[in-house]
């Protein structure tokens, strides 16, 4: 038990001290960019006491954004003051799909930055399935989710098998892919398989009552069963990984593939399987974003969470658990950060120059070392991926 816990201490002593170093000069950035606070320069108490005010109400307004803000409360129903954090939860959950996406890639040695494509074709499956279908409500969500999961797989295949076959690296491949399924969706919503009766704007009908997941707070909220379907994800992930030989393969190939090769390991197999079960995930995140809050499919409804996967996978070392965490974390600062502008007039990008500098300091872990003065880590908790090696 005690050597248990020392583990888990040394696993989230670099991110915990990267969140504070970040948080830290965010924070400094806050104070010497506030007219006020720098009208007090002159007196160093007020100067003081003025810059940690400006600061506490920025983040204060963060946690109200993002956690609990006692303003929502009508009625005495104190469930409403929690709406901030359902809010994050919902922004998460395609997060938390998408990062394991990259996560996986990482596992076996590759860089997978097409999640934002195959979230793209994800949706389009679950779309066209949940707007053109009537089926019975579970029957239904399953087979729009598996659509759109099946569509990604097929999309992330694409690149597994041309790395595979061809040697072409898949971050170039990716990038190229994720192009295709820009335009590819913006032409889509054109057909008339997918335009809206009455519209003329590319946006496709929504989909069906019965397609629609479930929602676990009321009609009020729009948090839904969608974050269940993450976490499940993640489980799986960790027992793909963990208990079973193909994980082991996973693993053994983004260890060092010639290794691998020489031990009978199917490396074309593995870079393959990888980059369809990744697409998979990432087109489950595009379901769940069409069945579980957008409702109908449009040309922004991928927004940016296929690249913000990427951060996220980093945040959470490629682990699963800590994938899901850094997802919590990235909707709670993209949510929170909404707030903080409206109340304190704090610009929304200090929400991206907090996230880049934890992923700043998450990479450059021998500059955390040194400032703080600890032990080099332990070399297998290093987050490594060969894909710009190949």
């Amino acid at each position: 038990m005690r050597n248990a816990l020392s583990k888990f201490g040394q696993a989230i002593k670099l991110p915990g001290l990267s969140f504070f170093m970040a948080f830290t000069i965010t924070g400094l950035i806050i104070a010497v960019s506030d007219a006020k606070v720098l009208a007090k320069f002159s007196s160093p108490l007020d100067f003081i006491t003025s810059a940690l005010a400006s600061v506490g109400n920025a983040y204060l307004a963060l946690f109200q954004g993002s956690v609990f803000d006692v303003n929502l409360i009508k009625d005495g129903s104190f469930i409403q003051g929690f709406y901030p954090l359902s809010e994050t939860i919902v922004t998460a959950t395609p997060l938390i799909l998408t990062g394991l996406s990259v996560a996986l890639a990482f596992k076996s040695g590759l860089f997978n930055i097409g999640a934002q494509g195959q979230f793209i074709f994800g949706a389009i499956g679950a779309s066209y399935v949940g707007f053109n279908f009537e089926l019975p409500i579970g029957i239904h969500i399953l087979a729009a989710a598996l659509t759109g999961a099946i569509f990604a797989a097929i999309w992330g295949g694409i690149v597994g098998i041309l790395k595979a076959r061809t040697g072409a690296h898949e971050v170039i491949l990716t990038i190229m892919m994720n192009y295709i399924a820009a335009y590819f969706i913006l032409w889509v919503l054109k057909t008339q398989a997918f335009l809206r009766p009455g519209r003329i704007d590319p946006i496709a009908p929504e989909v069906n009552e019965n397609a629609r997941l479930p929602l676990l707070a009321g009609s009020s909220f729009r948090l839904n069963f969608g974050i269940f379907i993450a976490l499940a994800a993640a489980l799986f992930v960790w027992w793909l990984l963990t208990k079973t030989t193909i994980g082991f393969k996973f693993r053994a190939v983004g260890a060092n593939s010639q290794a691998a090769k020489t031990a009978g390991i199917s490396v074309p197999f593995v870079i393959t399987s990888t980059m369809m079960i990744c697409g998979a995930l990432a087109g489950l995140g595009g379901a769940v974003q069409v069945l579980g809050s957008e409702y109908a499919l449009n040309t922004d409804i991928a927004g940016s969470f296929g690249f913000d996967a990427i951060t996220v996978a980093l945040l959470g070392r490629a682990q699963p658990l800590g994938t899901v965490f850094a997802a919590l974390l990235f909707g709670a600062l993209q949510a929170g950060g909404r707030t903080m502008q409206s109340n304190t007039g704090v610009p929304l990008d200090m929400v991206q120059v907090t996230t880049a500098l934890i992923v700043l300091f998450i990479a450059a872990p021998a500059f955390v070392r040194y400032i703080f003065k600890i032990k080099k880590m332990n070399a297998s908790a290093a987050l490594t991926s060969k894909g710009w090696n190949g």
